[in-house]
């Protein structure tokens, strides 16, 4: 198993692909190793089911290029910085030790997006503590690791960045990775499902822009 260069750790399945993909995709095409953690299936979002959105997540990680993509099933809706959660992301870390690891933003109008925020860097920290315990899939006990840089990427509410990518070259390996969660975004008119804040074509015409 190759370590990661990169790991992006997410609430929700889709929150790297409208954040983060086309930096992703850039640095695979770069030959880096970068992968995407998870935490939930977004189980309780309006539109789609747990099992669509991995499906989802899986086809657009293929469009990435990604190296790895899991899911950790934690509960949506349900970040809580819990001992339980924590070691559920400090497990994947030691497994992967990427270099970078890019998380949640801190300030958003999504919950979930502010805990994971909270939850994923306390783990981050705690990752690198040799007398917390973990064990891999192998039963094997694992190694502290942390990695050498935590960057937040923008959600809803801007901020002033303090790194800035040039995606131009994988802007459309991004609309294509977003476009694979049919059952969250550019939903045509006449569609029976419910509306929500992201399905219109409206929404993605605005992250185009």
């Amino acid at each position: 198993m190759q370590k990661l260069d990169v790991l992006a750790i997410a609430a929700h399945p889709d929150d790297t692909e409208l954040c983060c993909s086309g930096t992703l995709a850039v640095l695979a095409l770069q030959g880096r190793n970068v992968g995407v953690a998870d935490l939930t299936k977004g189980e309780m979002g309006t539109r789609g089911t747990p099992e669509s959105r991995v499906e989802e997540a899986t086809e657009a990680a293929r469009i990435l290029g990604l190296a790895m993509r899991e899911n950790l099933g934690l509960s949506d809706t349900r970040l809580d910085n819990t001992p339980e959660n924590r070691e559920a992301i400090i497990r994947i870390v030691r497994t992967w030790r990427p270099d970078i690891c890019l998380i949640n933003s801190p300030d958003d109008r999504h919950p979930d997006h502010r805990n994971a925020s909270r939850l994923t860097i306390d783990a981050l920290f705690y990752s690198g503590l040799k007398k917390i315990v973990t064990t891999g899939d192998d039963g094997k006990e694992q190694e502290p690791w942390r990695p050498h840089h935590i960057l937040h990427y923008m959600q809803d509410k801007t901020f002033e960045p303090s790194l800035v990518f040039d995606i131009s070259d994988t802007m459309h390996l991004k609309e294509k990775a977003i476009l694979a969660f049919k059952s969250q975004f550019n939903v045509a008119d006449d569609d029976p499902g419910p509306k929500t804040y992201i399905s219109g074509n409206r929404f993605f015409e605005m992250i185009k822009g």
